[in-house]
C-alpha cells in the first residue's frame, strides 16, 4: 500500500508484467514437459499426475513470489497476507487428495505418487518460486 495507484489507462502488462509471464511459462512448461519426459522414459506408471503435480504446484509457488514485485517472500513474511496463504494451503490439500483419495482417482485420472515422486515432484516445483525471487533480486539491485 506504500506505492502509488497505477495509472488506469496503464495497460496490465506495463513494467515488464509481459517479459515475466512469457519467461515464467516457458520455465514452468519446460519443467512440466521434462517431469512428463523423464517419466515416460524411465516407466513410471504415474507420469500424468506427476505432470498434473508439478504444473499445479509450479502455480502455487509462482503466487507465492509475485505476492510483491520487488520485496523478497522472506522479507515481507508467509503470512503477511493470510488470506493468500490460507487458499494456497487449501489448493495444496486439495491438490493431494486427488493424488491420494482413492474415490478421487478415477474421477481425476489420477495414481498415489511414491514418497520418492511426490519430493521430486515438490522439488521441481519450487524451481519456478526460486526463479522469479531471483529475478526480484536483480530488480532490488
Amino acid at each position: 500500500m506504500s506505492r502509488p495507484p497505477r495509472h488506469p489507462k496503464e495497460s496490465i502488462f506495463a513494467h515488464g508484467l509481459s517479459l515475466h509471464a512469457i519467461w515464467v511459462g516457458i520455465l514452468m512448461a519446460s519443467i512440466v514437459l521434462v517431469v512428463q519426459a523423464w517419466a515416460i522414459t524411465t516407466e513410471h506408471a504415474h507420469w500424468q499426475t506427476m505432470a498434473f503435480t508439478v504444473l499445479c504446484l509450479t502455480q502455487l509457488g509462482h503466487v507465492f513470489a509475485i505476492r510483491s514485485e520487488k520485496e523478497s517472500l522472506f522479507k515481507i513474511g508467509l503470512f503477511s497476507n493470510k488470506y493468500l496463504f490460507f487458499a494456497v494451503l487449501l489448493t495444496f490439500i486439495l491438490q493431494l487428495a486427488t493424488i491420494y483419495v482413492p474415490a478421487l482417482n478415477p474421477i481425476f485420472k489420477t495414481e498415489p505418487l511414491t514418497l520418492n515422486e511426490l519430493m521430486l515432484t515438490l522439488a521441481l516445483s519450487s524451481v519456478v518460486f526460486f526463479a522469479v525471487e531471483v529475478e526480484k533480486l536483480f530488480r532490488r539491485r
